[in-house]
């Protein structure tokens, strides 16, 4: 039978990548105790005031139909938001509502670029960036980050990267899986090399109220960016609402009109009630993200400090978000090889760094969405690893 060639682009690059968190789970399920420290799954429940606004809504039955762009009070909530946070007048004319930042991203990318074109990306990268952008036909061409350099993108390297065929940098900050945070001035010179190659920017700015001291810097709050940039984000970190898919895309006018029938043909809107309790939770400070910055600071430290001594693994101190990004590679192993070694001997499950392109392939990625013991015991196994592979590693030298 015949396939669309889409889902040959896209094989390997689907649940492929979470091999090692499907086979926790599959361990778990079969009954053996695995400390998981794979997703970036908020360990706090949701912001009160969702539960509590989608309940209204659904008793006023906000059930129907919804608007292709967004639910008007969701889009003068965005608009109030995006308006404050740029110093801009922020419209429903620059705005597309999307069920979660992954929609979001797969509907801008497709309405951005095809076959023959490129686009850039930091390596490291977030596990999906790549399907996203083979989804299109177009390919991904990676922008090497560097350890040394806090995994933070320069523009030189950016510049160095540019091929003739480059139509989008696709940009994370703040970044998964490396928790690298951008500042204004990063922005600025990197928004120089876009403009002077014509590139557009897509922002995946999800991680923007888990920022552990910088300030968060954004190309679209740049009025010199803003008519080449989309933002993407939504309120599953910053509300602990992952399992409300609950997105959106905010850029030029010109750009949201073309998105629109991308978007409607793909969904024609989200569910009312959803986007009523999104446009009541974002016209306030959230209610759970200062407490889980902090834990996640707090874990960060916690694992850090215990690996400190941990022979062949080097463990810096994020700067945002939910992981900490290990390097392994002085163990012998590749990231994907000590993290399957990790489940079979200690029953902890991190994420192996392949899954996050080639530049991560030493490093394993690792969860701070546990409690402050679990975090503790994790580290104390990850250590005991690590030593029995520095002592198999002296008994064969």
């Amino acid at each position: 039978m015949h396939y669309a060639t889409i889902s040959e682009r896209l094989s390997g690059l689907g649940s492929d990548k979470w091999a090692v968190h499907l086979k926790a789970r599959a361990m778990k399920r079969a009954g053996t105790s695995v400390l998981e420290l794979t997703i970036g799954e908020p360990d706090v429940a949701p912001d009160p005031v969702l539960a509590a606004e989608v309940t209204t809504a659904l008793a006023a039955g906000r059930v129907g139909y919804s608007n292709g762009r967004g639910e008007a009070p969701l889009l003068d909530a965005l608009a109030r938001r995006y308006s404050a946070r740029t110093g801009r007048t922020i419209g429903h004319e620059n705005i597309v509502c999307f069920p979660g930042t992954q929609t979001a991203l797969f509907a801008v990318m497709l309405t951005l670029v095809e076959a023959g074109d490129a686009v850039l990306v930091g390596d490291p990268l977030y596990a999906t960036y790549e399907g996203v952008i083979r989804s299109t036909g177009a390919r991904m061409q990676p922008v090497p980050l560097s350890a040394e350099d806090g995994f933070h993108m320069r523009a030189d390297a950016l510049e160095r990267a540019i091929t003739p065929d480059c139509r989008v940098l696709l940009l994370n900050t703040p970044h998964n899986p490396t928790g690298a945070v951008l500042s204004a001035d990063d922005i600025a010179a990197i928004g120089a090399v876009c403009r002077r190659h014509g590139l557009w920017i897509i922002a995946d700015e999800v991680y923007e109220e888990l920022i552990f001291g910088a300030a968060f810097a954004s190309p679209l709050d740049d009025a010199d960016l803003a008519g080449r940039t989309i933002s993407v984000s939504s309120i599953s970190k910053s509300h602990a609402a992952p399992g409300f898919r609950s997105g959106w895309a905010v850029g030029p006018a010109e750009f949201c009109e073309r998105l629109l029938p991308v978007a409607e043909t793909m969904l024609f809107g989200n569910q009312p009630f959803i986007a009523d309790a999104t446009a009541a939770a974002i016209l306030r400070p959230s209610g759970v993200s200062a407490a889980l910055r902090q834990s996640l600071r707090r874990r960060a430290w916690l694992l850090v400090e215990a690996l400190a001594a941990a022979p062949g693994i080097a463990c810096a101190m994020p700067e945002a978000g939910m992981f900490a990004f290990a390097d392994v590679s002085e163990t012998g192993l590749s990231g994907e090889a000590f993290a399957l070694g990790l489940l079979a001997a200690e029953q902890v499950a991190v994420m192996p760094g392949s899954s996050f392109g080639d530049q991560a392939d030493g490093f394993i990625r690792i969860s701070l969405t546990v409690d402050d013991a679990d975090i503790a015991e994790a580290a104390h196994r990850i250590a005991r690893y690590a030593a029995s592979l520095s002592a198999r590693g002296a008994r064969t030298a």
